[in-house]
């Protein structure tokens, strides 16, 4: 779920794909598959299915919109998440609970015939699987865009291979690429287009944004230790709770007056006293945005799409339409051969 600093976000700058054509961008992969679970469904929420019952809503997502960027020029590395740091468990835990609960209530939903409820609930117990990871993996073997296996958090894999300079932005729906030190983070990419708001029978526009950590740091006239102090302070996936009654814009204002949240504690604010007692030390919680457990042996190829593995894993293994298939695979090669061309052209002027 990761820490919500949208009230700290100035003006998210939109950004058009076109302006990335060309750029390399780290995606955190299971972000995007969940993503794609919950919005990817029929009408009583059930999600998309093969005959053999197997949910393939992952599948459909990740191969569409990965089409939509390869079409753009854009060159996507899809970073997955390993094995969660044990600082986190107690939030996976409340996940699964919550999931649980949902799952009741899109069963109740569904016996009471209210579609609009169950789609809603179904929406929320979103469940990806080690077997649903391993078909994504196949399916990007088989498009040519490359994967890159994280030890631990792959919001943290993703930031350091931007970092890196191996790609331009992170890309994530959530802020905490920006607290571990992704210079760009690029939001709504893999959900942009018309979507509908929760509860609400209103559809809205959604743009990709991008965030600059340089910038937004600069504007707020911070660190980026300091915003991780504000983070440890609104609730991470490792203190989810946060401060009761501390919002971004008043946590900010303890750290300008303060300058640490170690400081403010020292100095006995009394607001942050719960803060002593977490059952993870708070210097615990900033040295995993600090100094996360990353890889730094990977390799990042981009290879040719091959048509026929691609018509394997989705048509011939999980039922898709092999018309439409083909026909975005086709988009994608004319794609290609335009970008190339293009790039010849203006090598040729230069």
């Amino acid at each position: 779920m990761g820490v919500d600093l949208r009230e700290l976000i100035p003006e998210a700058k939109p950004i058009d794909l076109s302006s990335l054509r060309g750029r390399a961008i780290a995606i955190d992969a299971y972000n995007a598959l969940y993503q794609f679970l919950s919005i990817i469904r029929q009408p009583d929420g059930t999600p998309l299915m093969d005959s053999r019952g197997r949910i393939t809503s992952h599948l459909s997502g990740l191969f569409y919109r990965t089409i939509n960027l390869l079409e753009e020029g854009l060159k996507p590395i899809y970073v997955f998440d390993g094995k969660p740091p044990e600082q986190k468990e107690a939030e996976i835990a409340s996940r699964l609970k919550r999931k649980e609960e949902y799952e009741e209530k899109y069963e109740e939903a569904l016996a009471k015939g209210d579609l609009k409820a169950a789609k809603m609930y179904a929406q929320a117990t979103s469940r990806l699987t080690e077997e649903m990871v391993n078909q994504a993996k196949k399916l990007l073997d088989a498009m040519g865009v490359p994967w890159v296996q994280a030890p631990s958090e792959g919001e943290a894999q993703a930031a350091f291979i931007a970092l890196r300079g191996e790609a331009w932005a992170a890309v994530s729906q959530d802020y905490d690429s920006l607290l571990f030190g992704a210079p760009r983070l690029i939001r709504n990419l893999t959900i942009s287009g018309k979507r509908k708001l929760p509860r609400k029978d209103v559809y809205v526009e959604i743009e990709p944004e991008l965030i600059e950590l340089d910038k937004l740091l600069s504007e707020l006239q911070i660190t980026r230790e300091q915003l991780i102090d504000i983070a440890i302070m609104l609730g991470t996936d490792y203190n989810p709770d946060g401060v009761k009654g501390i919002g971004p814009k008043k946590a900010l204002k303890i750290i300008k007056m303060y300058g640490s949240l170690k400081r403010a504690l020292d100095m006995g604010v009394k607001e942050l006293e719960e803060l002593r007692h977490l059952p993870i030390p708070i210097d615990e919680i900033k040295r995993i945005f600090l100094e996360p457990n990353v890889s730094k042996d990977y390799k990042i190829v981009w290879r040719p799409l091959d048509p026929n593995k691609v018509i394997d894993v989705l048509c011939r293994e999980h039922d898709f339409s092999e018309e439409r298939v083909k026909n975005a695979i086709e988009r994608v090669v004319k794609a290609t051969r335009e970008i190339s061309a293009q790039r010849s052209l203006d090598a040729w002027f230069k």
